[in-house]
């Protein structure tokens, strides 16, 4: 706080010309308004204003000073609005645009707990393809989008990005479960259940075959909550992200393990806005916690 209103006697005086007339404004002691600038001008080795005789000016070092001080006065005023406008929010609503996988997964986590905190403000979720993503959030259809490998476009904002790798995802009594990392020659033994080649994630799967290994799945399909639900039964294994599988986890129904194999491939999320538009109460919530629970799963060597 200290350090905010020594910027504020700056700015006044700077405005006024004058130590007196500045002290005036704020209610202040001009010994104290003085006494402060005399101890800047001091640290920084260099005089801020003029000392004339029927006023004060800045010096080329105060101007410089002084663009900072009034810009970080400024951004200080935005966070107190900003802080402000989230206390005691309790109305609202958000509405998200993503993929299957993401809704299905740690995104159904955060809407769960947001809901025992926020429950007064509605979330609606739609699941489109990444095209769809990028028109939504561009029309102001969507408040934030969450999905991999979103295209670059100078007319969007990343709020955050998060790489996951690709695990081995099974029954917690499967006979995999349990090592530190697992090969995907080890798990082509079992039958398995994978994405279909409408999804970016069967390309990832592909790549991590050994060459002339046969790679035969039992099912295949664009549903990541079927892939889940049948990999729950063993002997099936099914591969996604860990942050795809975060819920069924906590309950004990599902086991993740590494592929090590994918060590060197990472999926990246991005949690985007629309770059002109700032977002609202309810929206920065919820972004706020999307990026806590993503931080949970990010990938680490």
């Amino acid at each position: 706080m200290l350090h905010h209103r020594l910027l504020g006697y700056l700015d006044e005086v700077a405005r006024s010309g004058s130590i007196r007339q500045a002290a005036t404004r704020l209610n202040v002691a001009s010994s104290a308004i003085n006494r402060q600038i005399l101890a800047l001008e001091a640290e920084m080795g260099t005089p801020l204003f003029e000392r004339l005789p029927r006023g004060l000016r800045l010096t080329a070092t105060g101007e410089i000073l002084l663009r900072h001080v009034r810009d970080t006065l400024q951004a200080h005023e935005r966070v107190l609005a900003q802080a402000a406008s989230l206390k005691g929010l309790t109305r609202g609503e958000v509405t998200i645009v993503t993929m299957a996988s993401l809704a299905a997964g740690v995104l159904a986590g955060v809407i769960r707990e947001f809901r025992e905190t926020s429950p007064g403000i509605v979330i609606k979720v739609q699941v489109v393809s990444v095209d769809d993503i990028v028109a939504a959030l561009l029309s102001g259809e969507a408040d934030l989008a969450l999905a991999y490998k979103m295209p670059p476009n100078p007319r969007l904002r990343c709020l955050a990005e998060f790489e996951h790798h690709l695990g081995a995802v099974m029954a917690p009594d499967h006979p995999l479960n349990g090592r530190f990392r697992v090969r995907m020659a080890d798990c082509l033994e079992y039958p398995l259940v994978v994405a279909d080649r409408s999804m970016t994630l069967r390309e990832v799967l592909e790549v991590l075959v050994p060459d002339g290994a046969s790679f035969t799945p039992v099912v295949e399909t664009n549903s990541i909550e079927l892939m889940k639900r049948l990999a729950q039964t063993p002997p099936h294994i099914t591969f996604v992200n860990l942050s795809d599988v975060g819920e069924e986890i906590r309950r004990g129904v599902l086991a993740f393990t590494p592929l090590s194999d994918a060590r060197a491939i990472t999926q990246k999320v991005s949690l985007m806005q629309r770059a002109r538009s700032p977002l609202g109460g309810p929206a920065h919530l919820v972004a706020a916690r999307i990026e806590a629970a993503f931080e949970k799963y990010s990938a680490v060597d």
